[in-house]
């Protein structure tokens, strides 16, 4: 397993890679996320389902004001503004626990920066806007870089898929940000065909070639749907296969919203993977 990709430090919390798997929590403030745990506006609903994550275990919380999924419209910089920033701006105040903004725009993640947030992740891995990595630099806070095949063809999923990382990652290097900074995600779900999926993850452990810490977001997805045939709500116990699986193969960090039953699944992984369960 992964025992030297240092550490980073995020919101003032160290995350000693290798140690254990960590745990994202996600909290969608969206009217339309595919997995229909999304809060839209209510800032009281967001602020409690961020606490019961970090009661649960999570040990940093994505923040999201844009839906994700396939198909899903755009919406303007100032609408994402105005369902995380206020979301924000009252956690900083009410948690420990750092907050990642989860947004490929430049100009939402300056400000949620500076509403509290201590966390790039940018599910475009940098190409929709490249300023993300300057900004990055700049605060000095960590960057997620995400594989996205949206609107491509691929021959060799596993290649493009680290080709793509290591693209980002130069990008990110080259404007200033600090290596242990960088954490790559394959982008499970993101372009990618359910045989594509189920082979990044099987082969998820050449990722650490890159050298930096693995993001895996797998959580309720349309590749477990697609394999049980079940609705988002139900693909609980898919989830924790993937995570398994996932950490078995080299996952450092796992993106998830059943933060309890995936904080469980991660410390009992880690027990037969890094000889670790405290």
């Amino acid at each position: 397993m992964s025992t030297d990709l240092g550490v980073t430090i995020c919101g003032g919390q160290e995350f000693r890679w290798g140690q254990r798997t960590f745990i994202m929590g996600i909290l969608n403030v969206t009217p339309d996320s595919f997995s229909g745990d999304g809060v839209g506006g209510d800032i009281e609903s967001a602020v409690a389902r961020a606490r019961q994550l970090i009661d649960e275990g999570a040990d940093i919380l994505d923040i999201g004001g844009e839906s994700t999924r396939p198909d899903s419209k755009s919406i303007s910089i100032d609408e994402e503004l105005q369902r995380v920033i206020p979301v924000i701006e009252r956690l900083a105040d009410e948690i420990d626990v750092p907050i990642s903004i989860d947004s490929y725009k430049s100009e939402v993640a300056r400000r949620a920066l500076e509403s509290g947030a201590s966390m790039i992740n940018d599910v475009w891995g940098l190409r929709r806007d490249r300023k993300l990595a300057a900004l990055a630099a700049e605060r000095g806070v960590p960057l997620v870089i995400s594989a996205n095949q949206r609107g491509t063809k691929y021959k060799d999923i596993v290649r493009e898929v680290i080709d793509s990382l290591k693209w980002g990652m130069d990008l990110a290097l080259k404007v200033g940000v600090a290596r242990e900074n960088i954490i790559v995600d394959p982008g499970i779900g993101f372009g990618k065909t359910l045989e594509g999926n189920l082979e990044v993850l099987q082969r998820l452990g050449e990722l650490k070639a890159l050298g930096r810490p693995i993001l895996l977001g797998t959580s309720r997805k349309s590749m477990i749907g697609m394999v049980l045939d079940l609705p988002p709500d139900q693909r609980l116990e898919g989830t924790a296969a993937t995570v398994a699986i996932g950490i078995a193969n080299g996952a450092d960090i796992v993106r998830v919203h059943d933060v309890l039953q995936m904080r469980r699944v991660a410390r009992m992984a880690d027990a037969v993977v890094r000889g670790r369960w405290s």
